[in-house]
């Protein structure tokens, strides 16, 4: 094949110019277009509610002493606030008691005033249903409450709980006058939080 001086010169003209081009992109990078990087350092108040704790409705609830259990009811030691560490990764502390919540090696949750990023990093996989799973990051457990009235926390036999984020919002007294109690969700429907239109099988994890 023989050499095209024309062809050379022409691309010759093209070099500086790409040169250019590429000290633009290091100067301002184009943002990775993954969605999950979008909730990086997001902050969200959310109750996390299960149906699967020993088929008893729960919220999951940190108390001031460092126990974690499951409540029927929300209340302020069960409004939790999620914040996301790194894509897919999140760390959960209780809004009223300051305590991260945390997973041992055995599978056992407790709350603890410090974070540690060993014990208190979880996974958050969205279901297409609204509802998550959780897993510790470094253990690989998966979030589950413990069961109820029980001290054991044999989790291997039993995949991760479905958990469903409500709202962050505390509940209105029920006495208060006008004011009516919110409206427990529709568990058993394909759609707990009657999502429609463009929010349909989006977790309400990352809606306001």
């Amino acid at each position: 094949m023989g050499w095209d001086k024309a062809k050379f010169e022409h691309l010759g003209l093209w070099v500086p110019v790409l040169a250019v081009l590429l000290g633009a992109c290091q100067a301002h990078p184009i943002p990775d277009s993954s969605p999950l990087l979008q909730f990086g350092g997001q902050v969200r108040q959310r109750y996390l509610y299960t149906d699967d704790a020993q088929e008893t409705e729960a919220h999951l609830e940190i108390r001031a002493d460092g126990t974690v259990v499951g409540t029927a009811r929300q209340s302020p030691e069960s409004l939790l606030e999620l914040k996301a560490l790194k894509p897919g990764v999140i760390q959960i502390l209780g809004v009223k008691t300051s305590r991260f919540l945390c997973q041992g090696p055995e599978g056992r949750l407790y709350g603890s005033l410090h974070f540690d990023p060993q014990a208190c990093s979880f996974r958050e996989l969205l279901l297409e249903d609204g509802y998550n799973v959780y897993q510790s990051e470094a253990l690989g457990l998966p979030l589950r409450l413990p069961p109820h009235r029980s001290s054991n926390w044999d989790l291997a036999p039993r995949g991760p709980a479905r958990f469903l984020p409500l709202p962050g919002f505390l509940p209105a007294p029920l006495e208060s006058p006008g004011i009516l109690a919110p409206e427990p969700p529709d568990v058993g429907s394909s759609d707990p939080l009657s999502m429609v239109g463009p929010s349909h099988g989006r977790s309400p994890s990352y809606t306001s």
